[in-house]
């Protein structure tokens, strides 16, 4: 999580690495691509499409290299949708931090999104969010973006698998794992047990730590496809300006047209599993 600085319209906004610009862009093209099943959901008498940011942070960054300002990814959603001519009907954020969200509810009210603040914890957020009556026929769309492995609790998963269509895309953290897989498996608790539960039960502690990441990884993937919600085979990876691993973007989905969007904006080439 960056640091909290006063943005260019005098609200707080966050520093971030320069590789946020380029996860704002992945998720903006996944949008523009989707936007013509997402139309069919808007209207009178209609399910509706809704957009789910439970780490939405302030909606506004400094890109910390460049000075340069962009929008936070829920900000930048949301304009996407607009100009694709599908805007979405409702937009829910949350943010354990209230500071970070009030600002991102009133970048987004100034741009006239139908924006609903949640409060509390990502976890405790979802259960509210999957209940409205507007996530329950609407088409949704999570973006999933948390700090590191621990924030992605797997209860957020199960409650979002919960709706008839949901479309998640989610980042897991590379370098979390990369820093911390041995000593996340040899605790006596850690981010591996909100992660992904009933893990010490199937992966080996004993071997290297390659094959240590490589196992929790699988694992989590198999507990998601066992929703219902089948993670995407098409991966991106995002690295730092040092060109070390930061995280993986992927899609979670219920429907295989989304998958297929997703391979589209992803525009991956030679990215299809984990490297680890």
């Amino acid at each position: 999580m960056g640091k909290l600085i006063e943005g260019d319209d005098g609200m707080p906004a966050e520093e971030v690495g320069s590789w946020a610009k380029e996860k704002h862009d992945y998720l903006c093209r996944y949008i523009d691509i989707s936007r013509a099943t997402r139309a069919k959901y808007i209207g009178d008498r209609k399910g509706g499409a809704t957009f789910i940011d439970l780490f939405c942070g302030p909606g506004r960054c400094q890109v910390r290299e460049t000075g340069d300002w962009i929008d936070g990814g829920v900000v930048a959603a949301w304009k996407k949708s607009c100009e694709g001519g599908a805007p979405f009907t409702q937009i829910y954020i949350a943010d354990l931090d209230a500071q970070r969200r009030r600002a991102a509810a009133e970048r987004l009210r100034r741009l006239n999104a139908p924006v609903i603040e949640i409060d509390g914890a990502a976890a405790q957020a979802v259960k509210e969010i999957v209940t409205q009556p507007n996530t329950t026929h609407a088409l949704n769309l999570a973006f999933l973006d948390p700090f590191d492995l621990a924030n992605l609790s797997f209860d957020i998963i199960v409650a979002l698998a919960s709706l008839k269509r949901i479309d998640m895309l989610i980042h897991v953290s590379q370098m979390d794992l990369q820093r911390n897989a041995v000593s996340y498996a040899i605790a006596d608790e850690s981010a591996f047990d909100s992660f992904a539960p009933g893990w010490r039960d199937k992966v080996a502690r004993g071997q290297s730590q390659q094959a240590l990441r490589q196992q929790v990884l699988q694992y989590w993937r198999g507990k998601v496809a066992d929703l219902g919600v089948w993670p995407s085979t098409e991966m991106r990876l995002l690295k730092g300006g040092k060109n070390q691993p930061l995280y993986w973007l992927l899609l979670a989905a219920k429907h295989e047209l989304a998958h297929k969007f997703w391979a589209t904006a992803s525009n991956v080439e030679g990215q299809g599993k984990f490297d680890f």
